[in-house]
């Protein structure tokens, strides 16, 4: 079997900003309580011409540029995202549509806010077992679209992006791994602590259970990700966790003793995106070169259904 790495990257916001100011006005609220609560200045929102697959589209267009890639050279493309209010078509064929593509495999996955994690696991195995050479990997979601904004608890955190990888077969002659092997999970039994439920659909979390389960049994989960891809959290140039809660990214970084990393905190300007979130974070990262191509990058999502999964990866 031949092995699979991301050869680039891209990412998209809606350009209207949202600031803790403007919330202040909308629900009661400031700017100091949102801060030390969950460390968020700023979030992105999409207005109602925006939808999902729109901003997944200018993320993949993004990536398949700094692949030096058409969009006719994918095979698979994996849309991974809560916030698709239509059944079919799916939000993998129309970006697919979007972008001319001709016969791709298309497939969208819903495992929230460790979606993205879990679909770059998918493109990796589906290009290991031969089914596909060229995948396009895409974290999409309006989290705008399905928060109460009148709920101070939870409209802080939420903001609307798309994040996209580019994912090739590759065979590393110095035998590292493209992309490391998953560790991948979840707690059924506490799967309602995370929500998206009703018509229309809305967010709604236990936020403390969340938080407790975060900081105290993911570091644990994190490091034996780094054990299964052959390297020590030391050997990481940068951890990007699922942009949840800068309370939660801090602490969990803290412990899983990645000490010579870069830690993403996208989460500051960018606010909660859901599954847009990892592939977001790591592109503004090697965009900015803030990590090295060929640096390891933990990444780890978890959240929606107490699900997570995570992997190492090489930096483009």
């Amino acid at each position: 079997m031949t092995g699979s790495r991301v050869v680039a990257l891209g990412h998209y916001q809606p350009a209207r900003v949202l600031t803790n100011h403007d919330l202040a006005v909308m629900v009661d609220t400031t700017d100091e309580w949102i801060t030390s609560r969950v460390g968020i200045k700023t979030r992105h929102i999409g207005g109602p011409d925006e939808p999902v697959d729109e901003l997944a589209a200018h993320a993949a267009a993004k990536a398949l540029a700094a692949a030096g890639l058409q969009a006719t050279d994918i095979d698979l493309v994996l849309v991974a995202t809560s916030t698709a209010i239509d059944r079919s078509p799916s939000m993998s064929a129309r970006v697919a549509a979007r972008l001319g593509m001709t016969s791709p495999a298309v497939m969208d996955i819903n495992v929230v806010c460790s979606g993205f994690t879990h679909a770059l696991a998918t493109a990796d195995h589906a290009v290991r077992a031969g089914a596909a050479t060229r995948a396009l990997v895409i974290g999409a979601d309006k989290m705008g679209d399905i928060v109460d904004w009148t709920d101070r608890s939870s409209c802080v955190l939420m903001g609307d992006g798309a994040g996209a990888a580019v994912v090739v077969a590759d065979s590393d002659p110095a035998g590292r791994a493209g992309i490391g092997p998953v560790l991948w999970g979840s707690v059924p039994g506490m799967g309602d602590a995370v929500r998206i439920e009703g018509t229309p659909p809305r967010f709604a979390q236990e936020g403390q259970a969340v938080y407790r389960w975060a900081t105290t049994q993911l570091p644990p989960i994190a490091r034996k990700v780094c054990e299964r891809a052959g390297v020590t959290p030391e050997d990481l140039g940068a951890v990007v966790l699922h942009q949840a809660n800068l309370r939660i990214i801090e602490p969990v970084a803290r412990k899983i003793g990645a000490v010579n990393a870069v830690i993403a905190r996208d989460v500051v300007d960018s606010g909660n995106t859901s599954a847009a979130s990892i592939p977001m974070a790591l592109s503004k990262l090697v965009e900015r070169g803030e990590v090295p191509g060929g640096a390891p990058a933990l990444l780890f999502g978890f959240g929606g259904n107490l699900s997570y999964a995570g992997q190492v990866i090489r930096c483009p």
